[in-house]
């Protein structure tokens, strides 16, 4: 194996890596979030804040028990990724979402547990299950959109055709993978297929249709000298084409990389939101330890202090601060990505709600690139006219000719058979 092959099969075996790690992560947060979600509901019923609240009771004997031993499955199988992720952020000396979440469920696990064993004061359990529950949800969407784009890419990439008619010296013509083509290589496009990679043309002419790639509708009229773009479509013209970039390094493998960083990358406001859940985490230290020396110095128990300190520090912590932006990317992602458009900058995307004019500098990106007959001036007979350029242009694979065919197959008539045709 050369060593460019070698490397193109290590990049493309990187990529399967990074997109199954991708989906196992996507799954795991499915999973945590369904089996959390499980277990909140007993513990709902359970708690005696929220009996307390609809006029209930369904205490028994031992009930605090079960209620702190599904609560502490729920914190080390659910809240395992904000403990590990507080972990990460503060080996980073960067504290933010993570941490947030992580003081909040370590501080109502630890309180709660305690006035199980003991201590007296409310048990937190089910703010605990409900914060962990709604966080799982958030960044279970947050990766499932971002996968979803990525699924969208990869589609881009299949429109790359996975073979091509390889031209050898003694000009025979044999059938390769695509992905066997090197630079300097010569390739065959017959009419109507799609460019193998991307290079130059060395032989014939023809118009390439480029709209999926440059956005640009009508075809382009290529000719020797000139470069074609890779999962381009070749009109009516035969060429042969020099190899000039494969892989990694072809137009449309870039777009796909310069695509997907976008996706993963964040936007402004996320990073305003992460930044807002560094302060808050601070914040929320410094209330707590606040108002547990307030009550001690006011002479309360430490005791009823310390539920004040916990209830403080559990309600800092903002559930819709976890779901709002991961709402939002995924959203937009989603929607963005079904019509089309595939973000290269997450904070240009959301600066475009300030546009207030836009300017677009040719027509061709406006119209759909269908070439059409809009008038006909003749002395004869219309019909007569269109039957006879439509018998013609109907062998052609020009896109005019199949502007004037499509004409005549809109008005159902029968096209004229045609003899030595060029």
């Amino acid at each position: 194996m050369d060593h460019s092959t070698e490397e193109k099969h290590h990049h493309s075996e990187h990529k399967q890596d990074h997109s199954s790690h991708h989906a196992h992560m996507v799954e795991d947060f499915k999973k945590r979030f369904y089996l959390s979600l499980l277990i909140t509901l007993p513990i709902l019923v359970l708690s005696p804040m929220l009996q307390n609240f609809v006029n209930l009771n369904l205490r028994f004997t031992g009930d605090l028990y079960i209620l702190f031993a599904l609560s502490t499955v729920i914190f080390f199988y659910g809240g395992w990724p904000f403990l590990t992720g507080a972990w990460s952020e503060l080996k980073d000396k960067n504290p933010g979402m993570m941490t947030l979440i992580a003081l909040a469920i370590i501080v109502a696990y630890v309180y709660s547990s305690l006035t199980v064993f003991g201590l007296s004061g409310k048990n937190f359990f089910w703010e605990l299950a409900t914060l962990i529950d709604i966080m799982l949800l958030g960044h279970w969407i947050e990766m499932k959109s971002v996968m979803g784009a990525s699924k969208a890419l990869e589609e881009l990439v299949k429109l790359m055709p996975s073979e091509a008619h390889r031209v050898s010296q003694d000009g025979s013509i044999e059938d390769v993978p695509t992905s066997e083509l090197n630079e300097g290589d010569y390739v065959l496009i017959k009419p109507g297929e799609k460019v193998p990679v991307d290079g130059t043309i060395v032989k014939g002419q023809s118009s390439i249709d480029e709209s999926m790639l440059t956005g640009e509708s009508v075809p382009v009229e290529k000719e020797k000298n000139d470069g074609v773009i890779g999962a381009s479509i070749n009109g009516e013209g035969s060429l042969t084409v020099k190899v000039e970039k494969t892989g990694e390094d072809s137009y449309l493998s870039q777009v796909v990389t310069m695509v997907r960083e976008a996706q993963e990358s964040k936007s402004r406001t996320q990073n305003f939101s992460d930044r807002a859940a560094k302060w808050l985490f601070y914040l929320a230290l410094v209330t707590g330890i606040i108002t547990l020396l307030t009550w001690v110095l006011l002479g309360y128990d430490f005791v009823f202090a310390l539920e004040w300190m916990v209830t403080v520090m559990v309600i800092a912590c903002p559930h819709a601060l976890g779901l709002a932006a991961p709402l939002v990317v995924a959203r937009s992602t989603a929607l963005s990505a079904k019509k089309g458009l595939l973000i290269r900058n997450r904070t240009s995307f959301e600066e475009a709600r300030k546009l207030e004019a836009v300017v677009f500098d040719k027509t061709g990106t406006l119209t759909e690139g269908k070439f059409g007959i809009t008038d006909i001036i003749t002395e004869k007979e219309e019909d007569e006219i269109i039957l006879l350029a439509a018998s013609v242009e109907s062998e052609s694979e020009h896109p005019i000719a199949r502007g004037i065919a499509e004409e005549a197959k809109e008005r159902n008539m029968t096209l004229k058979s045609v003899k030595d045709f060029q």
